[in-house]
């Protein structure tokens, strides 16, 4: 286990132990411990209930955050040319369609952080599982990131959805905004997540689902918050 930072040995002395915060108390102080020269990331951390050593437990979804991400997603498109009109209308980065893997497959450089296909491209950007798999780019219909609508895609993702995804130990993590933003959006935030991890819960999945959860931001220690106040 990795001993705490000086740094994180005196935020520690502001957290009490063994106690669970409210979801208010709880985004009140972690904001106070976000000091860093930078806006720090608000970040949560879901643990649940699930065996992802079984496949019919995989956790994955995306959450439309309602007040924005605070970061800037890079969006590349892969589509015919009749919609690259509509994907860049809407703010995609990178847009193209067989060209566009071919010169991925010959080594171009990944500048997008989210990606999307039309239905009639995933023949063709089946091809880069190799490139866009390990980076968990590959797009997929269960996220929506395989889809014919393109422009509304496009703007959703630009305006504040997350992907999540259950690592092992059952473990969600997922950005939901910065340290700069009002308390109140990063409530709404942070509830539209648990709703969204809430509904892409397995049925499989016996006994207790949320095991625990906490917030923390970039540079700050974790602060277990009440599941109860999360809705």
């Amino acid at each position: 286990m990795t001993k705490p930072t000086k740094r994180q040995k005196t935020m520690l002395k502001h957290v009490q132990e063994d106690k669970i915060y409210p979801l208010t108390e709880a985004l009140t102080l972690v904001r106070a411990m976000a000091t860093a020269k930078f806006d720090e990331s608000i970040d949560v951390a879901v643990r649940l209930g699930i065996d992802t050593k079984h496949s019919d437990q995989n956790v994955r979804g995306v959450a439309d955050l309602p007040k924005g991400s605070g970061k800037k997603v890079r969006v590349a498109v892969f589509c015919p040319s009749a919609k690259s009109e509509e994907a860049k209308a809407a703010g995609a980065d990178v847009i193209g369609g067989k060209e566009l893997v071919e010169r991925l497959m010959g080594g171009e450089a990944i500048e997008f952080e989210r990606c999307l296909a039309t239905p009639d491209m995933m023949p063709e950007v089946g091809k880069l599982g190799r490139v866009l798999g390990p980076k968990g780019l590959m797009p997929n219909p269960k996220l929506g990131t395989v889809t014919d609508d393109i422009g509304k895609t496009v703007k959703a993702i630009k305006g504040g959805q997350v992907t999540f995804r259950a690592e092992k130990g059952g473990i969600v993590q997922a950005s939901v905004g910065r340290a700069s933003f009002q308390e109140d959006d990063l409530q709404a935030n942070i509830k539209a997540l648990m709703a969204a991890v809430l509904q892409a819960k397995p049925q499989s999945t016996k006994g207790q689902y949320i095991k625990g959860v906490s917030i923390s931001s970039t540079m700050s220690v974790g602060i277990p918050v009440n599941p109860s106040t999360l809705s």
